[in-house]
């Protein structure tokens, strides 16, 4: 504890007596100074015991001394010391009625105590609880390091909660809570997601200390990590303000957090390039070798179903826009983590390949991440620069190892519609499920059915025929002369006529079948515009 104007009263070998201000005698000193200036407001910092012998004051003026020690107070004065048998043998009474009408502490110091030793003993005092902060910051230091080492981030959580009397949390990159101690304490940590998120995109490191609503607790909040983007955050939140014992714990608990962090990407590292690896052998046909170097990383992935997503981004994102596939991989694998999945991620390039379990949590909370930046770039309001690095997502079909090849292909197909439509994400299945048509509205599809019909639109723009819908009649009925002719409000030889023509003026055979097929697709195209 820092010494306070109770503690210097108690000091037996100064002999101060108390003059007002007994109740306020538990306030913290911060140093002890000596002024004999009618006003040295301009020179205190707050927290001093003044220490005067009123050398230059009108002591006994009421008031000239309800100004005076109402601009102590103003400035933070904790204590005013008066030394009597100096210039007063006693402590004028207006300034004694002064300082108990503003309750300021008022000390007399006898003759006999210089002020020096006052200030020796506030500063001792105070030598003595930076050396105890300092000694039980080690002895906490130690205490995190063992529980680091031994029960690692739960048990350092636990160790932290006790040294700074209240609670601690941890999040993950995607801001989701991964531990906290006491286990009370995982309602309040949640309630904090949202500024852990705003803290995470701020440049690291970053720290911020807010509120929780209904609750007294102050919380500070520090991003974990060495890197440009943190890769976790830690909450602490106690009743008061930090001590220095109590600071030197949080600040090793983060720089314990940050080794462990640090040392968790290198094994991450290490867990994507077996990842890769795994993935190539897929890809090429070899499920017997991708099991055997997966082992246990990715074993139980590979004897399920899995879905294999492939994502990109339209553009690259600008330095200060954190990166699509990074948020992507993020969320998918806090997913994973959270319900004790395997999941597969390879950055590939420009893209993310993620090969997760069919029907798990890593796929549904890839599917909303999508579906809230859908709902984003559709909102009333879409944020500006909002094409930057914009995300597309294919997810193939459920699959298993000796499809793998083919499933990374309906990733890929989905991605290529997801891009043309303006989709963040597309399932393979959907596409199998629904309609071709929507597929002809690519512009290259338009340019080649625009070509294909040229010449029959110029021949119809003429006025010396309706061939155009006249073939359209025509396939519609599957050939049928009477059918398509009735349609036409023509003669069925009319009609032949008119097909005759067709293929004259576009040098294909109408019997042929894939003619037609081309012919009708070309109609179909042309008519979604």
């Amino acid at each position: 504890m820092p010494p306070t104007l109770a503690s210097l009263v108690h000091h037996s070998a100064l002999k101060l007596t108390v003059r007002a201000g007994e109740d306020r005698l538990d306030v913290p000193v911060r140093w002890a100074h000596v002024s004999e200036l009618a006003d040295p407001v301009p020179y205190m910092e707050g927290g001093e015991l003044l220490l005067i012998t009123a050398l230059k004051l009108d002591a006994e003026d009421p008031e000239t001394m309800r100004r005076y020690v109402k601009r102590l107070v103003g400035a933070g004065v904790v204590g005013l010391g008066f030394a009597v048998g100096v210039n007063y043998d006693e402590i004028p009474k207006a300034l004694v009625d002064a300082a108990e009408q503003e309750g300021l502490p008022l000390l007399e110091v006898p003759r006999r105590t210089p002020f020096l030793a006052i200030s020796k003993a506030v500063s001792a005092a105070i030598a003595a609880d930076q050396y105890r902060a300092v000694t039980a910051g080690f002895a906490a230091q130690r205490e995190l390091t063992r529980q680091a080492l031994g029960a690692g981030p739960e048990g350092l959580l636990g160790a932290l909660a006790t040294q700074v009397d209240g609670w601690a949390a941890l999040y993950d990159a995607s801001g989701a809570v991964v531990a906290t101690a006491p286990e009370w304490a995982g309602r309040r940590a949640t309630r904090l997601t949202a500024d852990v998120e705003r803290l995470r995109d701020r440049p690291a490191p970053a720290s911020s200390v807010v509120g929780l609503p209904d609750h007294d607790d102050r919380v500070e909040l520090h991003t974990l990590g060495t890197g440009r983007r943190p890769r976790a955050a830690l909450a602490v939140g106690t009743a008061a303000a930090l001590g220095t014992a109590e600071r030197y714990a949080v600040h090793s608990a983060i720089a314990l957090l940050t080794l462990t962090t640090e040392r968790s990407r290198s094994l991450h590292a290490a867990e994507q390039r077996v990842g890769a690896a795994v993935l190539r052998m897929l890809l090429a046909g070899e499920p017997d070798h991708a099991r055997a170097v997966a082992g246990d990383l990715y074993g139980g992935l590979l004897d399920a179903p899995f879905r294999m997503i492939v994502a990109t981004t339209l553009t690259a994102a600008a330095d200060e826009v954190r990166d699509p596939l990074d948020g992507l991989a993020e969320t998918v694998e806090s997913a994973a983590a959270r319900s004790g999945e395997a999941v597969l991620i390879v950055p590939e390039g420009e893209r993310l390949v993620v090969l997760a379990a069919d029907g798990g949590a890593a796929v549904a909370a890839c599917a909303d991440h999508a579906a809230a930046l859908e709902a984003a770039r559709s909102g009333p309001e879409p944020a500006t620069g909002a094409d930057e690095g914009e995300l597309v997502v294919g997810l193939s079909a459920p699959a298993g190892p000796i499809a793998a090849a083919a499933a990374y292909k309906q990733a890929e197909q989905a991605l290529s519609v997801a891009r043309r439509r303006g989709r963040v994400l597309v399932e393979h299945e959907q596409l199998a499920a629904g309609s071709v048509l929507p597929l002809l509205a690519d512009d290259a599809v338009k340019a080649f059915a625009d070509g294909m019909l040229r010449a029959l639109h110029e021949h119809d723009a003429t006025g010396r025929g309706d061939l155009v819908a006249s073939l359209r009649a025509w396939l519609s009925r599957h050939g049928q002369w009477d059918a398509a002719a009735a349609d036409l409000g023509v003669h069925r030889h009319t009609l032949r006529y008119r097909m005759r023509r067709v293929e004259e003026i576009l040098g294909r055979s109408l019997d042929d079948p894939d003619v037609r097929m081309e012919l009708w697709l070309a109609l179909k195209a042309t008519s979604t515009e």
